[in-house]
């Protein structure tokens, strides 16, 4: 189940570290739930088709030159208009201060004013990125995250099929745990998934016969990452002599995450295999073939070539 977010408004300004001018009475309530933000010259100059008040309202130099040619009662009707769509807040860019018809309609319409000392460009720019990201689509999964050797590989099976461990040997190799058990993965981008664990369980493993584990306590803080891409599914499943495995790796198998197509490997494991080898090996092979080259299909044009030199002889 696709989870959707929200982002409370006090929570941007304190990343982004703007200034209030005015605090609305619900200011502590006020949620942003789209990533976009719009620029209000056209309401301002009268004209409302197509807005959306959703969206948080930036004022820069030209909105801000606009409104000062304007008498005040002139502003008064403009920002009463404005105001009365209620929108989340405000934000006035490169320092400017609200005027007084300015505040005086934002108290009478219970509408938050931000201040910002920054470009506007910069300060849109900036709050595109971080709602972006705050309010991708999101979904959970049950696994373990790890990163090898800069790929971020996604192991998935059944509970108590040796994941975690796994991922404890590879700790052990010098590679990175991000998320073990529960996988929170994020779609930042077309393409782009990431991985990150839940808060209260970050840097911590289960072991069964052992418990739970700090990661970063026990094999410091260079073995743990907040988050990292999603590269590379491997399922993991227990070896089934009835089932016929893949043995060349032509065949390309994918996973769908959030609408985003994940390349996918499916590992059958039996007592003895050495299961975080073979998951360096599985890293080093992705990478290899994003980088456009594939082992398995240079192997099989080396047969078929081989045959077909050799035929009739």
């Amino acid at each position: 189940m696709i989870d959707t977010y929200s982002v409370p408004l006090r929570t941007l300004v304190e990343k982004l570290g703007l200034k209030i001018a005015y605090a609305s009475t619900d200011y502590a309530a006020v949620r942003l739930t789209v990533e976009d933000v719009a620029r209000p010259g056209l309401q301002l100059a009268g004209y409302f088709d197509h807005f959306e008040p959703m969206r948080l309202q930036v004022m820069g130099n030209v909105e801000m030159s606009y409104v000062s040619k304007l008498t005040p009662q002139e502003r008064t009707v403009a920002y009463d208009r404005l105001f009365s769509y209620k929108f989340p807040a405000l934000l006035i860019a490169q320092n400017f201060e609200p005027d007084a018809q300015c505040l005086a309609m934002a108290k009478k319409h219970n509408i938050t004013i931000l201040r910002s000392p920054n470009a506007t460009s910069n300060i849109v720019s900036a709050i595109i990125t971080y709602l972006k990201e705050a309010l991708a689509p999101r979904i959970t999964r049950h696994g373990v995250l790890v990163e090898v050797y800069g790929e971020g590989i996604l192991l998935m099976g059944d509970s108590g099929i040796g994941k975690s461990e796994a991922a404890v040997e590879l700790l052990k190799r010098g590679h990175r745990l991000i998320a073990d058990d529960a996988v929170e993965i994020r779609k930042i981008g077309p393409d782009l998934l990431v991985g990150t664990a839940p808060e209260l369980i970050r840097n911590y493993i289960e072991l069964r016969g052992i418990g739970i584990i700090n990661v970063a306590k026990l094999f410091g803080m260079g073995a743990v990452r907040t988050e990292n891409e999603i590269n590379l599914v491997v399922n993991i499943v227990p070896w089934n002599t009835q089932h016929a495995y893949d043995r060349l790796g032509l065949e390309e198998q994918h996973t769908e995450i959030l609408g985003v197509k994940v390349p996918m490997n499916t590992i059958p494991i039996t007592p003895g295999r050495n299961l975080a080898m073979i998951l360096e090996v599985a890293a080093m092979n992705n990478r290899q073939k994003k980088l456009g080259y594939n082992s398995a299909l240079e192997f099989t044009e080396q047969i078929n070539k081989h045959f077909n030199e050799n035929i009739g002889k």
